[in-house]
């Protein structure tokens, strides 16, 4: 994907001045040993910091190196001021982690107490209000902080992708909808652009791009991904028309920033003036890394964009939209799964996800809700353009960050899957199953006002998102809570 940074990690390591300098330099050598066992490309430091004017030194070795992330590492107590003042003066996210003690035959001058070292390296970057990733047990073997590392790598990018992000709307959102609509000062907090535009400006632009030279090769790449799917090989000139209307809007419009994401609005006006449903289009944007979300869904976008950086992958955007029937439950899920009835829920959209995640018998169809709304239930014409289908089955994440009515962001994120069971109905739908997932229905996506879209990540990533949202300074960060773990507003008596 073009549309995400590449992160470029530097390791530097710090030393107390009374304290064996060769020590740090030996545990940070053997530690980016361990990270190129395990894939993780990083620059090794020359300058070991013990002092500021070492702080400043380094900070221009790793800059000249392309370095965007750091891992500060504590190979011995380490020097308090300069190790946290690289995080206020590095632009971008700094991970801190320190070595443990190697074997209890060399504890005088082997000895490093990084371990006591990391309690005064927190109480600096406190005292400094400095944002870092801290790992939950920071303290490991090289091996060890190499896997921490790993894991530190999609934060970065997350971290390094939201600060080059803009956000482009073309508004305003459907009447009724304002579940999906919040206050965008937080976004501007969290260094992300928006670009709001009007729907009008979206249909200049579409007009203008009315036999452009490139639409026959988008028909040709369209028709290759659908296969047999291509139930209206007519509509594929209008929505390669489109397509190429959003990426030219996309490299005109990013501006200063490096990276894009789309909330457009899709109904009631849109198939109508537009002659289609753009919901196929906006799954191939996503495959292509740039998020599209539905009904001018600002924080969904935001969120999708947060989920690509963290997997690599694409992602979707879907309603949480309904139960599983009682009668479909027993006879496909009860005796085979683990889950309760209320664990399990429908996820559904028009027709937005990528057909990379749907199951082989995915299809371009209409959208049968506006096709009531809009042409009377007759032949379909303007609302044809979806893609449908089951989802595939396999591992999920079903997460949002969210600015509320007041200015704040709340967060919530739960792992879960998609069953390999089908779902008698239309759009892009599958069945989801998370644990305890009727508790958490009711005492975090309604208790706590969530909209009813939700992103979902194919694969399980809550650890990262997690990381994520705790960097990014979100207070609230919900989950599914296990069985017998109360919610806070949950009756204990119910």
């Amino acid at each position: 994907m073009q549309n995400i940074p590449e992160v470029k990690l530097g390791l530097i390591a710090v030393s107390r001045d009374c304290f064996v300098i060769s020590l740090s330099e030996r545990r940070r050598a053997a530690l980016a040993a361990a990270c190129g066992k395990k894939g993780v490309n990083l620059y090794e430091a020359k300058t070991t910091v013990e002092n500021e004017l070492d702080m400043q030194k380094v900070l221009e070795e790793v800059k000249a190196e392309g370095c965007n992330a750091l891992c500060v590492f504590l190979g011995n107590f380490g020097p308090e001021t300069p190790e946290t003042l690289i995080a206020k003066y590095f632009d971008g996210p700094v991970m801190y982690a320190a070595a443990a003690e190697e074997t209890g035959k060399d504890l005088i001058n082997g000895r490093g107490d990084a371990y006591c070292g990391m309690l005064n390296c927190s109480y600096n970057l406190g005292l400094r209000h400095l944002d870092a990733y801290i790992p939950e047990y920071p303290i490991g073997t090289a091996d060890e902080i190499a896997e921490m590392i790993a894991d530190f790598v999609p934060v970065a990018r997350t971290l390094i992708g939201l600060s080059n992000l803009k956000i482009i709307t073309f508004g305003p959102r459907p009447q009724d909808f304002f579940a999906c609509n919040a206050p965008i000062q937080p976004l501007y907090d969290l260094g992300v652009e928006v670009q709001e535009n009007s729907e009008l400006d979206l249909l200049i632009a579409y007009r203008a791009h009315a036999n452009d030279k490139r639409i026959p090769d988008v028909v040709a790449d369209m028709s290759k991904e659908l296969g047999t799917g291509n139930q209206y090989p007519d509509m594929l000139p209008r929505m390669a028309q489109f397509e190429l209307t959003l990426l030219d809007w996309a490299e005109e419009n990013k501006g200063a920033r490096k990276y894009v994401a789309f909330a457009d609005k899709c109904w009631p006006a849109f198939p109508k003036e537009f002659g289609f449903e753009p919901c196929y289009v906006n799954s191939r944007m996503n495959t292509r890394g740039i998020p599209v979300s539905c009904e001018v869904d600002i924080y969904g976008a935001l969120s999708e964009y947060i989920g690509m950086c963290v997997t690599g992958d694409t992602v979707t955007l879907l309603d949480i939209n309904n139960s599983v029937p009682a009668d479909l439950y027993n006879e496909d899920i009860k005796t085979k799964y683990s889950y309760k009835l209320n664990d399990t829920f429908m996820g559904f959209h028009c027709g937005n996800t990528p057909s990379c995640k749907l199951c082989a018998d995915r299809a371009v169809k209409y959208q049968l809700i506006q096709n009531r709304l809009l042409e009377n239930g007759n032949t379909p014409d303007f609302t044809r353009g979806t893609l449908e289908g089951d989802i595939a089955a396999g591992d999920i994440t079903f997460y949002r960050l969210q600015g509320t009515a007041d200015g704040q962001l709340r967060s919530y994120v739960a792992e879960g899957e998609v069953l390999p069971v089908a779902t008698r109905s239309f759009g892009g739908i599958g069945v989801f199953a998370i644990p305890e997932m009727g508790r958490f229905y009711r005492h975090v996506l309604v208790g706590k006002r969530y909209p009813h879209h939700g992103a979902v990540a194919f694969q399980h990533c809550g650890k990262a998102l997690y990381s994520i949202f705790q960097y990014l300074g979100v207070k609230d960060i919900a989950y599914n809570q296990p069985a017998g773990n109360l919610y806070k507003d949950e009756n204990p008596f119910a």
